[in-house]
């Protein structure tokens, strides 16, 4: 690891590379909770808000999934996503929910600010962003798809919409 350069988990817990948080809104499963953080400790981000029923550290299966990253990237959970939304605007962070809705934009042809402050908003495996979530958000991004399913698991579209995000603020 010397070798490679790598951080330790409190270097990159405390100083994450970008300010970048994923807010995820009742997610079910423990290895999407663990996939979102090891892509939040792949890309160096400044945390994860886990909000209502979606798990949380310590737990096996989202270790097994994370790897270990559920202790190099900062966390909090919150009982209501609401709390999560307001504490994230407090922060300065603009809100943006991942989802597939009437008047969504393409992440393609979305542009971010390269010293902007965001909060990606993941919804729920079946039911998506949840209402109240997508009503206080600034922008709503959708990852185009051309297949007949139109649907990507919850750690896939972390991974590409952050690829796309980092990308333009590089």
């Amino acid at each position: 690891m010397t070798e490679l350069g790598r951080k330790t988990d409190m270097e990159t817990r405390t100083n994450p590379e970008h300010d970048i948080l994923l807010i995820l809104d009742n997610v079910r499963s423990m290895h999407n909770v663990g996939s979102a953080f090891r892509t939040a400790d792949a890309f160096g981000l400044a945390g994860i808000y886990l909000c209502g029923y979606t798990p949380r550290p310590p737990h096996r299966d989202i270790h097994k999934t994370a790897l270990g990253a559920e202790n190099s990237v900062a966390w909090q959970h919150f009982d209501h996503t609401s709390v999560a939304l307001g504490r994230a605007k407090a922060l300065g962070y603009t809100l943006i929910a991942v989802e597939q809705t009437l008047g969504s934009t393409e992440l393609n042809k979305c542009t971010i600010a390269q010293n902007s402050k965001v909060a990606l908003i993941f919804g729920n495996e079946v039911e998506g962003v949840s209402d109240y979530a997508l009503s206080q958000v600034a922008a709503v991004m959708e990852i185009p798809q051309f297949g007949s399913k139109h649907s990507l698991n919850i750690s896939v579209s972390i991974g590409v919409v952050l690829w796309e995000i980092i990308r333009q603020k590089s």
